[in-house]
């Protein structure tokens, strides 16, 4: 018998269910980072539709108004356009350099915005969402034996460049079909699976094995928390693997903290802590710099990269940036100012304001949901994406991501939505048409 349950329900739960299980027949096409956007615009379009003209319809009603949590986000990325366009007009930067840096705000922070308005209004359930990453997990393990095979047998490490680069007008590793890649000096193979680079391919990892967490059945549960797995370890990303180790127990520690025996198993750990803490803190250290160590040419050009961003920063754009991205010199391999770090990242280009206007709805998000994580399971999901977002805030650029993590962002903003008295998959608004 077909479980219906967790098939889509209407036309919103198609367009999510549908684009991640076809994930890997986009990546094969290049066309991920096209659909993350045209996916976030049609929803966003549906949530209108259905303010403002389904209400007239017979049998249709508005949706429900999105909190201020989800207001904020929305406000404070608009936010971002006014910014870059003040920076663009303090260097003198042209018109046609401002319509090329808008474009790229609509694809990153304003699509941002867009999936948590999305999550938040629509009647997306959660499980609908765990149930294609699951799939797509799958999907994975099944390729497994072309990715481990390809360095060992000698395939090209990029197979195409996907023609529709053309369109994007993004950097060729968007549309790029690539195998593995190849750990310069080691000579190591890394893998990156459907991401741009290999720490990205942690992140989405990240995103996989939290939601594959919260799905019911075992079996699927199973296949999402083993794809994951294979993602986060093959990609080789020292973030990824410590943020399996902080970040994926969060939804299981918020469903036990209301249990009496939790904190009086907690309490010898903080005295054994507290008796050893200068021995825990200088082992701490030591792994702290072997971890730095693993990589030693990628820490320091990521230092590096910081490093200038703030003081060309502080000396030259303070409140509002200078509005563009700018190329490196050689000392960083050319790569561009502020990248691999999203506040350095929007001092660089947005100013002091650029980074208030992320580290605001950031702060007011995690408050929000630290409270709802006690109680309900899409709070602990909600929390623990705030976590991970907040965590790769300080090693990716979110805003050239937020086209793959797309499914986190839906489950954000129906965290950031969803009320403590009622159930987590319960779903308010308009009869969208099936």
């Amino acid at each position: 018998m077909v479980q219906t349950d967790h098939n889509p329900q209407n036309s919103s739960e198609r367009l999510v269910y549908f684009t991640i299980v076809a994930t890997w027949l986009l990546w094969l096409l290049g066309g991920l980072y096209i659909v993350g956007p045209i996916l976030g615009c049609a929803l966003a379009f549906q949530a209108i539709y259905f303010y403002f003209i389904a209400p007239a319809l017979p049998e249709t009603k508005r949706l429900a108004v999105p909190n201020f949590s989800v207001q904020l986000w929305l406000a404070s990325m608009g936010l971002m356009l006014v910014i870059l366009v003040v920076g663009h007009l303090n260097f003198s930067l042209g018109m046609a350099t401002m319509a090329k840096s808008s474009i790229g705000w609509a694809k990153g922070w304003m699509l941002i915005a867009l999936f948590i308005f999305a999550g938040a209004v629509l009647p997306i359930r959660a499980k609908i969402v765990y149930r294609a990453i699951c799939r797509s997990a799958k999907y994975t393990i099944f390729l497994l034996p072309i990715f481990i095979a390809a360095p060992l047998v000698g395939l090209p490490e990029t197979l195409w460049v996907s023609p529709l680069k053309i369109v994007g007008g993004s950097g060729s590793e968007y549309f790029a079909t690539i195998l593995y890649t190849l750990e310069p000096g080691s000579g190591i193979p890394r893998w990156q699976f459907f991401a741009p680079w290999s720490p990205a391919a942690g992140m989405i990892g990240l995103v996989y094995f939290l939601c594959a967490l919260q799905e019911k059945d075992r079996t699927w549960k199973s296949w999402g928390v083993a794809g994951a797995l294979a993602i986060i370890l093959m990609s080789q990303s020292r973030l990824a693997l410590v943020g399996l180790l902080l970040i994926g127990p969060i939804p299981f520690l918020f469903k036990q903290v209301t249990m009496p025996a939790i904190w009086f198993l907690a309490l010898p750990i903080v005295l054994i802590f507290g008796w050893f803490a200068i021995d825990i803190l200088e082992a701490f250290s030591a792994a702290q710099s072997e971890f730095s160590s693993a990589r030693a040419g990628s820490t320091r050009v990521r230092e590096t990269l910081g490093r200038i961003a703030l003081e060309r920063w502080e000396a030259e754009a303070y409140w509002f940036g200078h509005g563009i991205v700018e190329r490196g010199p050689h000392l960083v391999e050319y790569m561009s100012i502020g990248s691999h770090h999203s506040w350095y990242g929007l001092l660089f280009v947005k100013g002091i304001l650029g980074l208030i206007a992320l580290a605001v709805p950031m702060i007011t998000s995690a408050t929000n949901l630290f409270r709802k994580a006690l109680v309900s399971s899409v709070g602990c999901i909600g929390f623990a994406i705030v976590a991970l977002l907040t965590m790769y805030s300080f090693g990716e650029n979110l805003e050239s991501l937020a086209y793959l993590y797309w499914p986190a962002l839906v489950l954000l903003g129906k965290a950031l939505q969803s009320r403590t008295d009622i159930s987590d998959e319960s779903t308010t608004g308009p009869n969208v048409s099936r």
